[in-house]
């Protein structure tokens, strides 16, 4: 997790609920899961023994369903039993403690006086247990505790009368409040966590690099490559001759390739590299074996771009700016080619003539409510043919996409994000959303390894740059 929050600027923590439960009865606290009321169920065990052929998350919605059917039993009971209920308020109480600042003495003793437990149990037992007073309260300290976000949902449990779905629903929503307070620590102390997290990292691998003096083998093998790589002339064939007229220019590209060596290039062209990297190849760099996955992640979500991308290229040649300047027409375009990428993967000429079928379909149906000439059955055709034919890897158009994606990612690393997207190279402009995402993680991560490894890349640096070049980009960061 350290080493995620020191990558990930937008690291947060999510609270799971059950998808088909409804916001009012959803879930609780994790409290509840760890059985500490539930406990007082005396489930039998022919029960359990039932539930553990399901999966989790289904045992964990029984239990709680099972827990809260006990509850209303409890309570509507003559007379009622406030067992269960003093102990769901005793969590309560605990958990509006731990969403008070350390500051707050003065609200944690109140809190303390009108949530007092043992005068609450005194007054359950005699019959005199103020139930609309305690709700009251604990919602009116909700709505004093909680994040903007959440007014809405305290809100309305004012509204809900029912003390079992009452209950229910403060457990809910006081989940969301704690994650919220979890979140936010987070992002308080994130710049300690990132500098902590470059520390420990590098001293781990420092402390390996003493017993095994050989583990910068691979990383330097890595890096003297992306330097060869940046000093081979870029061969003739890199555009097709014809593929002008299906994704334009690339800015500066010409450009990059005339710059002298450096070793932030070397070190940018490395990190590119690594999309590429041949699965079967084991001689991944030792510096980035903690990110392989991520790295993995990120060369998937790239080719999906890559085919996502030649389809709206592809489409918008046959129909013209009219449809593709409707967001929604776009949209759709782009729902229906996502959800066949996993089929992609293992069958992509299968894939490519549904996803050709139904783009095909879409244009038709489009062109026909907005009153224009549909496509003539030639156009149909080349229309259809040109999508199919994106799911061979040496698909011209497919090509290209790689290409320019390749190319932002690179501009990503050099200029940043935003200052990327101002210029994008030709037939990414639809994809601008998902590019900026894809962006944004590789940049996240490659300028976390450099903060970790950066002393170690200087000094391989050092052997394939010129000493001026590489005094004048010393790799500490990009």
């Amino acid at each position: 997790m350290s080493s995620e929050i020191g990558l990930n600027r937008d690291f947060h923590g999510e609270e799971n609920l059950p998808s088909n439960r409804s916001s009012e009865e959803g879930g609780k606290d994790a409290t509840l899961s760890r059985g500490r009321p539930f406990a007082k169920m005396g489930k039998k065990k022919e029960e359990l023994r039932q539930l553990s052929g399901r999966s989790e998350g289904k045992v964990k919605e029984t239990m709680h369903n099972d827990f809260w059917d006990h509850l209303k039993e409890q309570l509507t009971a003559t007379p009622p039993d406030f067992s269960c209920a003093l102990e769901l308020l005793k969590e309560i109480k605990e958990i509006l403690l731990s969403l008070l600042l350390p500051r707050q003495n003065r609200l944690r003793s109140e809190i303390e006086e009108a949530l007092d437990m043992e005068l609450i149990k005194q007054e359950a037992e005699h019959g005199a247990l103020d139930v609309p007073y305690l709700s009251k309260y604990i919602l009116n300290m909700m709505t004093l505790l909680c994040a903007p976000v959440r007014d809405e949902a305290v809100q309305k449990l004012e509204n809900i009368t029912d003390p079992v779905r009452l209950l229910r629903g403060i457990f809910q929503v006081l989940g969301l409040m704690k994650m919220d307070m979890v979140n936010y620590t987070i992002q308080s102390l994130q710049p300690h966590l990132q500098e902590h997290s470059i520390q420990l990292e590098r001293a781990k691998f420092q402390e390996q690099l003493n017993k095994q003096p050989s583990l910068l083998d691979h990383t330097t093998k890595w890096l003297t490559q992306a330097a060869a790589d940046l000093s081979t002339p870029p061969s003739a064939a890199l555009d097709p001759p014809d593929s002008s007229n299906v994704a334009g220019p690339a800015p500066s590209e010409a450009a990059s390739n005339s710059e002298p060596l450096s070793p932030t290039m070397v070190l940018s062209q490395g990190f590119l590299n690594l999309l590429l990297w041949d699965p079967e190849n084991e001689e991944f760099p030792e510096t980035l074996l903690m990110d392989r996955t991520r790295l993995q992640d990120l060369e998937s979500q790239l080719h999906q771009l890559t085919i996502l991308a030649s389809v709206l290229l592809v489409a918008s040649s046959f129909s013209g700016s009219v449809l593709f300047g409707s967001p929604q027409f776009v949209d759709k375009l782009k729902r229906i080619t996502k959800s066949l990428m996993e089929e992609f993967k293992t069958r992509p000429e299968e894939a490519m003539k549904t996803v050709s079928e139904q783009v095909s379909q879409e244009i038709h149906q489009s062109l026909k409510t907005m009153g224009l000439a549909a496509l003539s059955s030639e156009n149909t055709s080349s229309l259809t043919g040109q999508l199919e034919n994106i799911a061979k890897k040496e698909n011209c158009v497919r090509s290209v996409i790689d290409q320019r994606i390749h190319l932002f990612l690179k501009c990503c690393l050099v200029l940043g994000v935003q200052r990327s997207l101002l210029d994008l190279p030709g037939g990414l402009t639809l994809i601008e959303a998902e590019l900026a995402e894809l962006g944004q993680k590789f940049v996240n991560l490659t300028h976390h390894n450099q903060q970790v490894f950066g002393p170690y890349y200087t000094e391989i640096l050092k052997t394939l740059v010129s000493p001026t070049q590489a005094l004048s980009a010393k790799v500490e960061s990009l």
